[in-house]
């Protein structure tokens, strides 16, 4: 179909509707086949290549499920809470205050106010994920892969939330640290870093937005990776709404310092109404 007219290009534009690729959003995301929810109730479905990014504001309540299909994909995550940004992921509080590096089922996503952002409900990986080394940069992606730009063939992960941040009000001053699901590392008797890789293909995590939450996910190699590669795999996103973690829960009880940031969460959302 010729496109060197306007009228062309239009005509070729339209004649893509309907028409998908193997990573895109999936609109209406109620369209996604085989959810893990009730059918029609999904309010997020997109696969996210390698080298990309993705980012959506969630509803205190809902779920969110990582899945690594092929066993090689890297899901970089930020929180933010919607409306009050300066109050995000803290990575650092997230591992001391709950005397645990190692991200997995029954953990929780600190913000530095001592409030939970998110729970992990569920994780099929064994824990294979990373609290300690955040995502790539540009710098040492050039010097790893040659280049390091989003429009590059090997962008930096650091560079990709700068624009999952700008598309929701952020800068670049606003991104900390970041956690990273599917690819882990372990910290020996010695202090090294060991890079300890993917648990395969088809492994999932779920979290549960315990706030209104803005996330924004970079989908590249760890920077531990060894490969001299820049290799990616897809990654799928799926949310659906559920409810908060509420008293009587396990998750609420699980340790002293989880029922503590459950309940410093619950005292700050019940001052604006909200329980």
């Amino acid at each position: 179909m010729a496109t060197a007219t306007t009228y062309g290009a239009r005509d070729h534009a339209r004649a893509q509707e309907g028409t998908r690729t193997d990573a895109m959003p999936v609109v209406p995301a109620a369209d996604w086949p085989e959810p893990p929810c009730e059918a029609g109730h999904l309010v997020w479905a997109e696969t996210v290549a390698g080298g990309n990014y993705t980012h959506r504001v969630l509803a205190r309540g809902t779920e969110l499920r990582l899945t690594d299909p092929t066993g090689d994909a890297c899901a970089h995550v930020l929180l933010f809470v919607d409306g009050r940004p300066w109050e995000r992921l803290n990575v650092a509080d997230t591992v001391k205050v709950q005397w645990n590096a190692y991200l997995s089922e029954g953990q929780l996503l600190l913000s530095d106010q001592g409030r939970v952002l998110a729970s992990v409900v569920a994780d099929t990986t064994g824990g294979r994920h990373d609290a300690l080394c955040g995502t790539s940069t540009l710098v040492r992606n050039a010097e790893r892969y040659g280049a390091g730009a989003p429009e590059s063939p090997s962008p930096a992960g650091r560079e990709l939330f700068k624009l999952a941040a700008a598309k929701n009000g952020l800068t670049p001053r606003d991104l900390p640290p970041s956690l990273s699901f599917f690819q882990g590392v372990e910290i020996r008797e010695d202090g090294a870093v060991a890079f300890t890789g993917s648990a395969g293909p088809g492994g999932s995590v779920t979290l549960r937005a315990e706030q209104d939450v803005t996330v924004l996910i970079a989908n590249v190699p760890h920077p531990s990776d060894p490969r001299a590669t820049y290799a990616c795999g897809p990654l799928e996103v799926l949310a659906w709404p559920a409810a908060p973690t509420a008293p009587g829960d396990p998750l609420w009880d699980t340790t002293p310092e989880g029922r503590r940031a459950f309940l410093n969460t619950a005292d700050f959302l019940a001052s604006r109404g909200i329980k």
